[in-house]
């Protein structure tokens, strides 16, 4: 285990171009993060098929272990991986923030490292025995967003190692310091040469996407990033896995309990200050509890404190990046200017230091509001009126994207009925976002596609093959 200071120096470059990466909610210095260039990445491409065969050849028992030893390595850091990105992605250490995501981590590390993935018998009759097995790729390219940047590494990182492939990983530019420091605590347990990161602009890392080398690519991001991965990646018929922008919808049951759900639903929207892929942006709620249900989460809102995350009364903290608190804040003007209701927020200091948007809750707003039918991606929730099941179902799926959705019910199994209607990859019930490394995970629509998680993600990380005969 290093201190903050040690682990920042290990990750600073000595020589060679680099750029200050700025604390969202201060301004400050955070450090400063290299810039690779393309002989860098193409190294690295290099490094990771040469290790990639006797990587594979361990097995899975030992390629399991290394992943356990990689776990404890970043549990013996977590505080300092933390304060690291409390500090440069802006999230505050408590609430599920920056500690948890560490913490996340190190579990998804864990339950990877545990899942069977075991060869399948298809076809054994007497006459005929086929066998579906899987096995690796080869090198797979990283792409990771700056929303939650060690925790979606892992996400990349741990089944993809786990199968037997390589990994080069390209952080995003405005987060590279986390992933940076996070991928050299997995080193000192792995296997030199299997994982590496590249800390590049958008042209060296646009090499990656049509590296001939490169057998898959792993992105989280916007859908508009992911339409230039597909076309840069057709060429050399790259696999994809691609977890793109949600919009997700949350249908209030005239028959749900407000007081119970507000707690749920606040985190469903606001976790990590609404920077969520899958986190709940748009909320229809019945006319029969409408006015109890936008009482009930402006009470619980408004005793959620925001500042800076280093901060340990904080669980709240600003957008990470200057554009994204720009979307906001014109997204929130857009509805204040069609005369929707503010409940809460809406209303930000303009002497305050750091990238803060108040949490804001919006009433009464028409259903094709841009803070609606756009994905805000920060703490401003639309809650939208419906008087009809049809009527909410319909709006929930009329965009384009479908990455998760919600249904909130007294009664399970009639919210289950609603959620078999929705558009979506994946619709939780009483709750928003949950995630867990044994369910599947992945998108509807332009969302995307491939899935993470489970047993059935790791299939989406190894090559399948059927042994006939």
């Amino acid at each position: 285990m290093e201190t903050y200071d040690a682990l920042l120096a290990s990750i600073t470059p000595t020589s060679g171009p680099s750029r200050t990466i700025l604390n969202p909610a201060t301004g400050e210095a955070v450090g400063e993060a290299p810039i690779h260039d393309l002989e860098f990445l193409e190294d690295a491409v290099a490094t990771a098929v040469e290790t990639q065969p006797a990587w594979a050849a361990l097995g899975r028992e030992a390629r399991s272990a290394a992943l356990l030893k990689a776990a404890d390595a970043v549990e013996r850091s977590a505080e300092e991986l933390a304060q690291l990105l409390s500090r440069e992605q802006g999230k505050p250490l408590n609430g599920p923030n920056a500690r948890f995501e560490v913490g996340a981590c190190v579990a998804w590390l864990r339950a990877t490292a545990g899942l069977p993935l075991e060869p399948e018998t298809i076809v054994d009759d007497g006459e005929t025995r086929a066998e579906l097995h899987y096995k690796p790729i080869g090198v797979v390219a990283a792409i990771g967003p700056w929303n939650w940047p060690m925790m979606i590494a892992i996400w990349q990182i741990a089944p993809a190692l786990r199968m037997g492939n390589t990994v080069v990983v390209k952080p995003s530019g405005n987060t590279p310091l986390s992933v940076l420091a996070l991928v050299k605590v997995l080193n000192e347990e792995l296997p030199e040469g299997i994982l590496t990161t590249v800390s590049c602009g958008r042209e060296v890392g646009a090499r990656l996407t049509n590296h001939p080398a490169i057998g898959k690519i792993m992105f989280t991001g916007s859908t508009a990033a992911g339409r230039a991965i597909i076309k840069s990646s057709a060429d050399t018929v790259k696999r994809l896995t691609l977890e793109l922008g949600g919009n997700d919808a949350g249908i209030v049951l005239p028959d749900a309990d407000p007081k119970a759900i507000a707690e749920d639903i606040f985190w469903g929207a606001f976790l990590n200050t609404g920077q969520t892929c899958a986190a709940l942006k748009r909320l229809y709620v019945h006319d029969d509890i409408y006015d109890a249900v936008c009482e009930e989460l402006t009470t619980f809102a408004k005793a959620m404190p925001m500042g800076n995350g280093l901060d340990e009364t904080n669980v709240l903290g600003p957008l990470q990046n200057k554009a994204q608190y720009d979307v906001v804040a014109n997204l929130v003007q857009a509805a204040k200017d069609s005369g929707a209701r503010i409940l809460l927020g809406g209303n930000p200091d303009p002497d305050q230091p750091g990238y803060f948007y108040p949490t804001t809750l919006v009433a009464d707003i028409d259903n094709n509001n841009p803070l609606v039918a756009e994905e805000q991606f920060g703490p401003a929730l639309p809650i939208i009126r419906y008087s009809t099941i049809d009527e909410a179902v319909e709006k929930a799926n009329a965009l384009d994207v479908g990455l998760g959705a919600s249904v909130w019910s007294s009664n399970p199994a009639a919210a289950r009925d609603v959620a078999t209607r929705i558009q979506a990859g994946t619709v939780w019930i009483n709750r928003h976002g949950a995630v867990d490394p044994r369910i599947p995970f992945g998108g509807a629509k332009q969302s995307g596609y491939g899935l993470e998680f489970g047993v059935e993600g790791l299939k989406h990380l190894g090559v399948p093959q059927v042994i006939n005969g």
